[in-house]
């Protein structure tokens, strides 16, 4: 908590000291401090839709009013609390997991699918425990990858920003069950819950944090 401490206490002294003597509610503050923290870090895990089983991690929630024999027919609305693994198989180490909502914005029929999709990825494992990302964008689910940007994130992701790229390990289109790569490259900022260079997350999650764009 050290770095934090340094430079969180100052700036709220400041605040209530100009707040006391201008009467104002806001402070320009100068982004060259934690800029000198910015790094980037890679995280990968498998996303889980889970249908068939006794719980099921998604619901449509707004039925479409049209007739279709498409899958997700266009306007439909769906709600997931998906599990994060560290590897394909569902019963592997949990490490988080996606809770948002996806709508089907294709009118296309078949198995085409063109969906909206926003969630939130929280991590319960490593070094990023309790920390969030935020992701929404569009996913074309029949692309070998797709790729998501990332539009912010708490905790140890705070001032976020990024891409996500999803790839398909196993769909079953018709029942709705899939298994799906992650890889997130993220820039966020160092805090009292990172550690510098390379880490690894609990067991065999690496988290890289020099620049590695050019092996994306």
């Amino acid at each position: 908590m050290e770095n934090f401490k340094t430079f969180f206490f100052p700036l709220t002294l400041s605040f209530v000291f100009v707040s006391l003597v201008s009467g104002t509610f806001y402070q320009s503050i100068s982004p060259d401090e934690l800029r000198a923290g910015e790094k980037l870090t890679h995280i990968r895990f498998y996303f889980h839709e889970l249908i068939t089983n006794d719980k099921p991690s998604l619901i449509i929630i707004d039925p479409p009013k049209i007739m279709s024999n498409a899958p997700l027919p266009f306007g439909s609305m769906v709600v997931i609390e998906n599990p994060l693994t560290i590897r394909p198989d569902v019963e592997s180490k949990r490490i988080g997991k996606a809770q948002g909502f996806y709508l089907s914005a294709t009118q296309r029929a078949g198995l085409d699918l063109e969906i909206v999709m926003g969630m939130t990825l929280t991590f319960f494992e490593g070094e990023f425990n309790g920390s969030t990302l935020s992701v929404l964008g569009r996913n074309e689910i029949m692309l070998p990858v797709r790729e998501m940007p990332i539009i912010g994130g708490t905790g140890a992701f705070r001032f976020a920003r990024g891409f996500v790229h999803a790839r398909s390990v196993k769909v079953d289109y018709h029942k709705g069950d899939a298994t799906v790569e992650y890889n997130v490259y993220v820039y966020h900022y160092s805090s009292s819950t990172t550690s510098p260079s390379h880490q690894l997350f609990n067991h065999d999650l690496n988290f890289m944090t020099d620049p590695i764009l050019s092996k994306i």
